[in-house]
């Protein structure tokens, strides 16, 4: 049995929204802890790791109780790096691989670092019959946010491939659906692409968006 891969030391920015793999991720950075984080992160071509809040803000807040995030959370590879003024710095980044921390530490300065293992990426697996209605109705909303705003980078513009992923569509629809983050959460943790597709054809179905 191979060991997961591991990482040391990588930095943390717990934020209220999770980040699935191959997710789109849009950051204005402008706290002390995360400025230059983010600018070595970038010039190494190094990612930090994205976790979800369950306790606390993503800007810190004087008496405010500790953060505290969940174990499992997104590598975040940054695209585009830039600084519109002093001070601020806006990122484009995308989700990479998925990742369990093993040990954390809270860092003077308020940087999160931990010690992480690699999850395994979802396996490619083919949308069934009985869920091509959730792929179908993701292929229409994608293609109307394209024609809304084509420059927005969100405005995605699927293969046929990834639209026969259970994987890749379940992400895009968690991405998108308007359900509490503790979901999106559990969602993003499920090692089976294909149950997690289930359940947000689930979703979709109560909702009326795919029948």
């Amino acid at each position: 049995m191979t060991q997961p891969l591991s990482l040391s030391s990588l930095p943390l920015f717990p934020l209220g929204s999770v980040l699935f793999p191959e997710g789109l991720l849009a950051l204005r950075v402008f706290e002390v802890r995360y400025l230059d984080m983010v600018r070595k992160c970038h010039q190494m071509g190094a990612p930090f790791g994205v976790v979800s809040l369950t306790q606390g803000h993503e800007v810190r807040q004087a008496g405010a109780p500790e953060e505290q995030f969940s174990e499992i959370g997104t590598l975040a590879v940054i695209d585009k790096l830039d600084t519109p003024q002093p001070g601020l710095i806006t990122l484009q980044c995308r989700g990479s691989q998925r990742f369990r921390i093993v040990q954390r530490s809270h860092l003077v300065h308020g940087l999160w670092i931990a010690d992480v293992t690699h999850l395994d990426p979802d396996m490619s697996v083919p949308v069934p019959d009985d869920l091509k209605k959730a792929s179908q109705a993701l292929a229409q909303v994608l293609n109307t946010l394209q024609q809304r705003d084509p420059d927005s980078p969100g405005a995605l513009v699927p293969t046929a491939a990834q639209l026969d992923d259970c994987g890749w569509v379940a992400n895009r629809w968690c991405e998108l659906l308007p359900v509490p983050l503790e979901l999106k959460q559990r969602l993003m943790e499920l090692d089976n692409p294909l149950v997690r597709l289930e359940l947000v054809g689930d979703v979709l179905e109560r909702t009326g968006i795919a029948q």
